[in-house]
C-alpha cells in the first residue's frame, strides 16, 4: 500500500470510529447505556455488528472511547508545558480554553453529562476497582490527582501574598465548585446562559480567583 493510500485509509478509519462514537453518544444519552445495544448503535450508524467489534471490543470500551476523547481535549489546556509548576497565565488560559470548549459543543456535553448521570455508568469509568477510563494509555486517576496537586500549589503560593486570614485549600474548594456550577449551568440553561452573558462570568471567575 502506497504512502498515500495508507494515509487515506487511516482518515476513512478515523471518520467510521467518529461517526460510531458520535451515534453511540447520542442513543446513550436519550435511550439510556444499559438499553442501547451493540446491535443498536451499528444500525444506526450504518454499518453491521462485525465491523463495529474491529473499532471497540466492547460497549464498554466504546463508552471510554468516548469519555477519552472528550476529557483529553479538556486535559491538553492544564499545564501545557508539563512542569510542576502553573503560572497564573496558565491557570487563566486553562478556565477560558475549558469554558471555550463547552460553549462550543454544549450539545455535546449535554449528551455526555446525561450518560454520566445515569446508574452505573460514572462507576463503570470512574470506579476505584473497576474504572475503565485511561487518558493516552494512563488511568483517569493519575491526571486528576496530577491536576489536584498543581492547583494545590497554586492556591498555597496565593496564600504566600495574601493575608492571614487566607485559607488556600477553602478558596481551591470555592473555586472548583464555581467552575463545576457554571459549567453545568451553562450547559443546561436556556440562551440567557450565552453570548455576552458567558464572557462576563468567565471574567469574573478569573478575576476572582487568578
Amino acid at each position: 500500500m502506497s504512502p498515500r493510500s495508507s494515509a487515506r485509509f487511516e482518515e476513512m478509519r478515523e471518520e467510521k470510529k467518529a461517526l460510531i462514537m458520535n451515534t453511540a453518544l447520542e442513543h446513550f444519552s436519550n435511550v439510556g447505556y444499559h438499553a442501547t445495544t451493540i446491535t443498536h448503535i451499528a444500525r444506526h450508524a450504518g454499518i453491521s455488528k462485525g465491523l463495529m467489534y474491529n473499532y471497540f471490543k466492547s460497549k464498554e470500551d466504546l463508552l471510554a472511547a468516548i469519555m477519552n476523547r472528550s476529557v483529553t481535549e479538556i486535559y491538553e489546556y492544564f499545564n501545557p508545558d508539563n512542569d510542576s509548576h502553573l503560572t497564573p497565565e496558565e491557570f487563566e488560559m486553562f478556565i477560558r480554553k475549558v469554558f471555550m470548549v463547552l460553549h462550543e459543543k454544549r450539545q455535546f456535553w449535554k449528551l455526555l453529562f446525561r450518560i454520566m448521570m445515569q446508574p452505573g455508568v460514572y462507576e463503570r469509568l470512574f470506579g476505584e476497582a473497576s474504572g475503565s477510563l485511561n487518558i493516552s494509555g494512563r488511568p483517569f486517576r493519575e491526571y486528576t490527582d496530577n491536576m489536584m496537586m498543581l492547583l494545590v500549589g497554586y492556591f498555597r503560593k496565593k496564600g504566600e501574598s495574601a493575608g492571614p486570614d487566607y485559607d488556600p485549600m477553602t478558596d481551591l474548594l470555592m473555586f472548583i465548585n464555581a467552575v463545576k456550577g457554571f459549567a453545568l449551568t451553562s450547559i443546561f440553561s436556556e440562551e440567557q446562559y450565552q453570548g455576552e452573558y458567558f464572557e462576563k462570568v468567565t471574567d469574573a471567575l478569573i478575576k476572582r480567583y487568578k
